[in-house]
């Protein structure tokens, strides 16, 4: 060996020895909840090993990274690797403050950082970029959040994040390109994001959201396929923030392309028991129609359930289209997929701890043994939801493996069904008016309904009692009675003219005829004083009575908008006699026709009423408190009861009369407001006659009365505003064709609040 390789040798040794050693011992210091051999395993390091310079700030970095300790040392002293560890404290509470916009507890969802865990800054600084991305979502782009650290004893810490939120991000625009078959206006109402003005302060809708601009586009791709436009595009979305971000902006570049219609309709019907024009009844789209993505859905549900309704259950309708660009159609072929009949097994009532199993299944349509179908459940469902009993109503089936059958279970979640209810309001016909009342409609779990209810008013007070069973004798029978007490204090209010307190004992009983028609029974006996003006001095009646009414009930209604179309009517018939004071026959009929339109925004409603009292005494008089009257509601533009004939010496109150007609055509519609704040205008034409009163009443002390039955009309236009405190009826009438002793009202409120 040359000398220049015995220096080479001895170089490299001393390197080695500077840079790198087998460690002998390990001494940990500055731990005190931590214990040496705990401390040993997060470094990944025991003696024997060898370590070099490279190794020991690879224990530093791993140390420092478990989040135990908040300074890390580590030092090799030759042969001895030393650690001293100074531990991070132990959070004693964490905190949020100066939140306002959004709840604590949403807020803390997004915290990583616990109790009684070891204080990290990384983990908090997790914790502060993911609740500053929950404020942005909601528009809060300025909102600053400080975490603080507060020293407590023992090496304890309590976490504090202070939140300023700043002001919200408005969006001040939205603007659209290439929208040539809309206007910006109309895409607009399609969205759920709004531009900013002064009065959307009780909505969020015009505070920006990166979701809902997101959501926005989902619902302009739906708009166009619901017209049509199956090449409907979004080419480019252009945002921008001001300088301060206060605002933001927001531009669609669209490519609309064509408008398609429906071309040829095919059902392909694999079942031999499913009549054909069954299915193609079905069908909600017809040849030449524009192509509406929502009507293709509403066909393709009904195919199921009409299907469903034979015993097919879990069927599959898939739309196969056909698009032809040259004459811009779109062939369809409904194909169903074929499957067995499935027929129910059984009905398992899961979740009603307080309603009884009886009351539910009155409810229900089907039965055990029954073929399945989706619509009978989905009817069960929903006449479950319309009690109010339940909070959720789950209809889960579950087939039975190698069998066509299916167990049902019906799992409900109940709630509290009584209500405490009390009212505040006024109106130009009963003036100020408190009212209140308990309702229970779940009484002991059976279904029972118990209502007491009172209120007091400048010119009525009453008092009721009710109890109905919706399910007598266990059979769809509803019976019930009623015991109330009104104490009207008319004398004084427009045109009546009397004063009266009534004391009824009613007894009730109704069934169902079909699905739609109802009929009822009731016996009631009323016992009344009446004082008149024109007869002067209190006068006792005891009425007892007998009727019946039929109901046609049949509204397709968009719970929303609060509109509806259809039907809605009343024929009754009631003779009243027994013995008692009066004896006469009352008839009455009513029928409400209502269309709505333009995206159920619109709602036309026409309504006309008919009543008819025949008396059945010699002298052929029926007192005037229960004759009919017009005005007020019943006839805007006019007083209550300012219409009608007059007393030559009253000139002030109606003589009412023995029978009325009278009707109403009104159109809702939307005004410049949105429909979140549900603030509707209406324009309306009323029309009426009321009959002449008993002959007895033609003539008084000696001269005629005023006597007529002529047509009374009247033109005018309201506000309608569903509040959070109740609903507000503004409405100007204008009386048409009006005789000189009317009295007119132009101006008709009325306002209620339930609490």
């Amino acid at each position: 060996m040359n000398i220049k390789t015995l220096n080479l040798l001895l170089l490299l040794s001393i390197i080695g020895t500077a840079n790198g050693a087998t460690v002998s011992r390990i001494d940990i210091t500055g731990n005190q909840r931590m214990d040496d051999e705990s401390v040993r395993i997060l470094a990944d390091v025991k003696p024997g090993n060898d370590v070099n310079s490279e190794h020991v700030n690879n224990i530093a970095k791993t140390l420092q990274s478990s989040g135990y300790f908040e300074k890390v040392y580590v030092k090799l002293n030759g042969n001895v690797l030393k650690i001293n560890v100074v531990e991070s404290p132990i959070i004693n509470m964490v905190t949020v403050e100066g939140n306002d916009e959004i709840d604590t507890e949403d807020l803390k969802k997004e915290i990583k950082t616990k109790e009684r865990t070891s204080y990290d800054k990384s983990v908090i600084g997790g914790d502060v970029q993911r609740m500053l991305t929950l404020y942005q979502r909601k528009g809060f782009f300025g909102t600053k959040i400080n975490p603080k650290k507060i020293d407590l004893d023992n090496n304890r810490v309590n976490v504090v994040y202070e939140i300023k939120e700043g002001h919200p991000t408005y969006i001040e625009n939205i603007d659209f390109e290439n929208n040539k078959k809309f206007r910006s206006s109309t895409l607009r109402k399609e969205m759920l994001s709004r531009e900013h003005t002064w009065w959307r302060f009780m909505t969020q809708f015009d505070v920006y959201d990166e979701d809902r601009i997101q959501y926005d586009q989902q619902l302009l791709h739906q708009f166009y396929m619901r017209n049509g436009f199956l090449d409907f595009r979004i080419t480019d979305v252009k945002g921008e923030f001001t300088q301060d971000r206060e605002y933001y902006s927001v531009k669609y570049t669209v490519d609309e392309g064509n408008q398609y219609k429906i071309g040829d309709i095919k059902i392909d019907n694999p079942f031999d028991d499913v009549p054909d024009k069954e299915l193609k009844k079905a069908l909600k789209i017809s040849k030449k129609d524009v192509y509406n993505i929502d009507k293709i859905d509403e066909t393709i549900n009904a195919l199921r359930g009409s299907v469903a309704d034979h015993g097919y259950a879990f069927i599959s309708v898939e739309p196969i289209p056909t698009k032809h660009d040259d004459t811009r159609t779109v062939d369809l072929n409904f194909k169903i997929q074929k499957t067995n009949r499935i027929y129910i097994n059984s009905i398992n009532l899961l979740g009603n701890v307080r309603t009884f199993d009886s009351v539910i299944e009155h409810h229900l349509p089907m039965r055990e043994g029954d073929p399945f179908s989706l619509q009978t459940i989905e009817t069960g469902r929903q006449n479950l939801m319309h009690t109010r009993y339940f909070k959720d109503v789950q209809m889960i089936p579950t087939r039975l493996a190698d069998a066509n059958m299916m167990n049902l279970d019906v799992k409900v979640e109940e709630q509290p069904t009584g209500e405490l209810s009390g009212g505040l309001g006024w109106s130009t016909i009963n003036g100020f008016m408190v009212d209140a009342g308990i309702t229970e409609n779940n009484f002991m779990g059976r279904g029972q309904i118990v209502q007491i209810k009172g209120s007091i008013a400048q010119y009525q007070r009453q008092a009721l009692f009710s109890f109905t069973e919706p399910f007598l004798f266990n059979r769809e029978l509803a019976g019930g009675f009623d015991v109330s007490y009104t104490q009207y204090k008319y004398s004084k209010l427009g045109g009546y003219g009397y004063d009266r307190d009534s004391f009824m004992v009613a007894g009730r009983l109704g069934w169902r005829l079909t699905d739609h028609w109802t009929q009822t029974m009731r016996l009631s006996a009323t016992f009344d004083q009446n004082y008149d003006l024109n007869q002067g001095g209190w006068q006792k009646a005891n009425l007892y009575t007998l009727g019946t009414n039929l109901r046609y009930y049949n509204l397709n209604t968009n719970f929303q908008q609060n509109t509806h179309t259809g039907v809605v009517g009343n024929i009754g018939v009631a003779y009243t006699g027994f013995g008692g004071t009066n004896t006469f026959m009352r008839y009455s009929a009513d029928i409400t026709g209502l269309v709505k339109f333009f995206d159920d925004r619109w709602q036309l409603r026409a309504g006309w009423e008919f009543g008819y009292l025949q008396s059945l005494q010699s002298d052929d008089y029926i007192p005037r408190v229960y004759r009919y009257f017009l005005g007020g509601e019943s006839l805007r533009g006019f007083d209550v009861a300012g219409v009608g004939s007059r007393n030559w010496y009253y000139r002030t109150y109606s003589l009412g009369g023995l029978w009325k007609a009278n009707g109403s055509t009104q159109l809702n519609f939307p005004i410049f407001i949105p429909d979140e704040y549900q603030i509707k205008g209406f324009i309306f034409a009323d029309y009426g006659i009321l009959g002449k009163p008993p002959k007895k009443e033609f003539t008084y002390a000696g001269k005629d009365n005023i006597i007529d039955q002529d047509w009374r009309t009247s033109v005018g236009f309201g506000i309608y505003w569903n509040t959070p405190m109740g609903p507000m009826n503004f409405s100007w009438g204008w009386p048409l064709k009006v005789n000189k002793y009317d009295d007119e009202r132009r101006f008709l409120l009325s306002f209620a609040t339930q609490f």
